[in-house]
């Protein structure tokens, strides 16, 4: 299917310390408690939104492996 990870975490996690959005991924703190919950079309969906998001600043996604 991918060769994206399990989920798009970098273990960068600030949704912990009360952002609500992830400094180190970009998803939103309920993206981030829910995932495991989620289906595979709504993970989808966020993997589509967080993708163009990191290209829109120029940057590559922190999960995609420099190989």
């Amino acid at each position: 299917m991918s060769d994206r990870p399990d989920s798009p975490c970098v273990a960068l996690c600030s949704t912990a310390l009360g952002d609500e959005v992830c400094q180190g991924c970009g998803r939103t703190f309920v993206e981030v408690a829910n995932w495991v919950l989620m289906t595979d079309d709504e993970k989808e969906l966020v993997w589509q939104r967080l993708t163009l998001a990191w290209q829109s600043i120029g940057q590559t996604p922190p999960w995609v492996s420099d190989k």
